[in-house]
């Protein structure tokens, strides 16, 4: 019985060459075969695996396409006819935040007279969304088209402006607040500095582009000691990160006026109240305490001096801010480049009568005919500035601005709003 060694190796040398060679040949086939059908394997794996990863995208792609809350000949069509001019040398108007408590304001003045109104808000959840949510309808009513979307999304910017041939800007959208920067200071930096500048860049390439009013704030007064504040007045002391951001897009518009030619307004706004108001600010959550038997915090400066407010009503603040609009002269860029200088401007829209926090309270006590139960606490370090007072003298020269409604006579309104709107009758008592 031949041997293992004999079967692969015979001792015949002639066969031993012929057998080897064929032996080698066919393993090399064997092999070659394998390797190609393995290769052929791999091939199949990888274009099954490119298949599957192009196909999620896709269904990304179009999930996100399909499921944006804007977009459409519907959508086009909703944003078209809410701009559209109804009066002799109106305008059409972008107004950012237009479900907030300034926005819809100023939406609804605007829509009223004629000119062509589209909002855009996002809707976030600094304070309750159903408020907004109802200040939408309200626009919807009087046939405002507000958009549902965030000023950081440029593609839907664009969109906008290729819809609508804006000849204004009024941005009023903005992470608001002095406390809740210690909470969340990146929604500070989101809305208030890099959506600022994404709006920008939009109103920049926009043919014809247009002119911007848009909201800074009082607290750009920082630690400022003179009074009453003047828009001249230094503003490089921000006691607020909230504050900072403010002064921070003063200057970054001033850059965008500069360098590419937008027709720029900065409103100082002065702590505004009224109908439909922010349920963050001190009267609002003063009313709803004091209603519900709940005390409310009044806090002091140093030595116990009350702290001092230029509460200004909502409708003379909106007076404001359609003389700036009315007197906003065009910007001069076309396709992203100056073409010559253009407005650069900032005033103060305040009240110019301080009143203070203990006065105000006062106020709401008479109005609602609930004593408060107050509890007085010293003022801590979260960003608040003892008093606040404006010089409104430039804003009443350069378009006629005069407020005309005292506190006594503004916070009426607001709780008769705020009554009527959460469901109290005349008693104090929820319906």
């Amino acid at each position: 019985m031949p041997s293992l060694e004999e079967e692969l190796f015979p001792s015949t040398p002639g066969k031993v060459k012929i057998d080897r060679t064929h032996t080698i040949h066919r393993q090399f086939h064997r092999c070659f075969a394998s390797t190609s059908t393995m290769f052929l394997w791999a091939l199949f794996l990888i274009a099954l695996t490119a298949s599957y990863l192009s196909f999620q995208s896709f269904v990304d792609t179009s999930s996100k396409y399909f499921t944006a809350s804007w977009g459409g000949i519907q959508w086009e069509k909703q944003v078209r006819n809410s701009a559209l001019i109804r009066r002799p040398a109106g305008m059409s108007v972008l107004v950012t935040g237009a479900a907030g408590f300034v926005g819809t304001h100023v939406s609804l003045a605007l829509q009223k007279r004629g000119d062509g109104v589209v909002g855009l808000d996002n809707f976030n959840s600094y304070y309750d969304p159903s408020l907004k949510r109802a200040r939408k309808k309200l626009l919807a009513d009087h046939g405002v088209f507000v958009v549902d979307g965030d000023i950081n999304d440029a593609r839907l910017l664009a969109k906008l402006f290729d819809v609508v041939a804006f000849s204004h800007v009024m941005h009023l959208a903005a992470q608001a607040g002095v406390r809740y920067a210690l909470e969340n200071p990146g929604s500070y930096v989101h809305s208030n500095i890099a959506g600022l500048v994404t709006l920008l860049e939009a109103c920049k390439a926009a043919d014809p582009q247009p002119a911007v009013v848009w909201a800074s704030s009082s607290s750009v007064y920082g630690l400022n000691s003179k009074t009453p504040f003047s828009e001249s007045d230094r503003t490089d002391q921000p006691a607020s990160l909230y504050a900072a951001t403010k002064k921070a897009g003063e200057e970054i518009t001033h850059t965008y006026n500069h360098i590419y030619g937008l027709s720029i307004t900065g409103l100082r706004f002065f702590t505004v109240y009224g109908p439909w108001g922010r349920p963050d600010m001190a009267y609002f959550f003063f009313t709803r305490n004091i209603l519900q038997g709940k005390p409310i915090t009044i806090y002091r400066g140093k030595n116990r001096v009350d702290l001092a407010r230029d509460f200004t009503y909502i409708d003379d603040v909106v007076k404001g801010c359609l003389g700036s609009l009315d007197t906003a002269g065009k910007s001069t860029g076309s396709g992203g480049k100056k073409r010559g200088p253009a407005p650069y401007r900032i005033f103060n829209l305040g009240n110019t009568s301080p009143v203070t926090v203990p006065e105000l309270v006062g106020i709401l006590e008479k109005q609602l005919k609930v004593k408060a139960k107050r509890n007085y606490v010293e003022m801590p370090g979260n960003g608040d500035v003892p008093f606040t007072h404006a010089n409104v003298s430039l804003a009443r020269r350069e378009f006629g601005y005069k407020p005309t409604t005292d506190l006594q006579t503004g916070l009426k309104k607001f709780v008769k709003w705020y009554m009527s709107y959460y469901g109290y009758h005349q008693h104090g008592k929820r319906v």
